[in-house]
């Protein structure tokens, strides 16, 4: 398998590299106890925001525009929707709106409305929140208004376990349609979302240990592709759950409006990554971390260096990918053509909000950013954890 997406990525990383440390130790950090329900906020965040491509970021080489005739790739100061949640770990819309988002060591699962009213839709059961374990990642089915599915990801006593939920208000019929997903102290993946094909895909982490990620039998250390009863999804290509492998832990899948799919990765002592994602294709970890030029093995669209980043949440909207940093305290704004390749990243809010997770589309237009500052590996703020509306530009 031919590498053709990150060479002219690579070199200009290598070249720009301005930090080496490990984040691969603990990319998460411990839990802390869960506050009260909080209440709307008004108040609009300000503070300076940076632009301009980090040094360490690379990917102008890979043949997309720079930025060059974007007129204002900077949006305004983020507006605060909410604050006081523990860990917010993933958001997912309701077709009416409102967002599902999940609480990692809190097992709650909130229901916030666009004007900041949050409302506890349930407290998922079996949750064993340790490490940088707990309640991970939820999705929305693309048919909720027909079937009302709503789906989570969550680190149990001795896995980590996909379960569906009806939603209706309450949280009914419970089900477990995915188990015996490797589960560790760190790198647990567990991003949902569907695709623009209608199926549910998650990430999975390999737990530290490294080898399961290029085992095929191994559910650890992949992206699986599945129906919403768990099943392979038809077309997948080993005729098991598994859509790509070779992952170190990915927190973070988007498409973009052309059906192109991308994933945030985690590096461990170098490398942080973007990838395109491509059936069957095989990432590398742990013979590879970032670019290597290896036949056999798909190269990263864009690295970082680990201080730059630790990326969790990706979206994608007005023609970029905005990805949620968390050791990197910021926002990175990534542009892609047509053809699915990047150009040069620009770093946004850097250090203002702290550590950035989850990064969602909201229907208006707007992009929701959660920080994750209460952690264990943050400095928290007064009033986080927050969720942030950012308009994207």
């Amino acid at each position: 398998m031919a590498n053709r997406h990150g060479v002219g990525a690579a070199l200009l990383g290598a070249a720009l590299m301005t930090a080496t440390v490990a984040c691969g130790a603990g990319e998460e950090g411990g839990g802390r106890t869960p506050p009260p329900l909080p209440a709307a906020s008004d108040t609009g965040a300000t503070g300076g925001v940076t632009t301009g491509a980090a040094p360490g970021a690379s990917g102008a080489s890979t043949g997309a525009s720079t930025g060059a005739g974007e007129t204002n790739v900077t949006p305004a100061a983020p507006r605060t929707l909410v604050t006081g949640l523990a860990v917010p770990w993933a958001i997912a819309f309701l077709p009416g709106g409102d967002a599902l988002v999940t609480e990692r060591e809190s097992a709650r699962l909130l229901r916030v409305t666009p004007r900041g009213q949050v409302h506890e839709a349930g407290v998922i059961e079996g949750v064993s929140a340790s490490g940088e374990g707990g309640l991970l990642g939820v999705a929305v089915s693309p048919r909720y208004a027909a079937d009302h599915f709503v789906f989570v990801y969550f680190t149990a006593q001795n896995d980590n376990r996909i379960v569906r939920y009806r939603y209706d208000e309450r949280l009914s019929d419970r089900r477990v349609i995915v188990s015996g997903i490797p589960k560790g102290a760190i790198h647990n993946g567990g991003r949902l979302a569907f695709g623009p094909d209608g199926y549910l895909y998650a990430s999975t982490g390999e737990t530290g240990e490294r080898g399961m990620a290029q085992d095929r039998s191994s559910l650890g250390g992949k992206i699986l592709r599945m129906t919403v009863d768990g099943r392979p999804a038809p077309g997948n290509p080993f005729g098991t759950l598994v859509w790509t492998y070779g992952h170190r832990n990915v927190q973070g899948l988007a498409w973009d409006d052309r059906g192109h799919m991308y994933a945030t990765e985690f590096g461990q002592n170098t490398y942080d990554e973007i990838n395109l994602i491509e059936k069957g294709h095989n990432y590398g970890w742990p013979e590879v971390e970032g670019v290597s030029g290896r036949p056999g093995y798909t190269d990263p669209l864009l690295t970082w260096s680990t201080a730059e980043a630790s990326p969790s949440g990706l979206a994608y909207a007005r023609g970029a990918l905005w990805a949620g940093a968390l050791r990197g305290e910021r926002l990175w704004r990534v542009p892609v053509d047509a053809s699915g390749r990047v150009g040069r990243p620009t770093a946004l809010f850097t250090g203002e909000y702290g550590r950035l997770r989850a990064v969602a589309a909201a229907p208006g237009g707007t992009l929701w950013v959660s920080t994750s500052n209460q952690d264990g590996r943050g400095s928290p703020r007064d009033g986080d954890d927050r969720i942030l509306v950012v308009r994207p530009s």
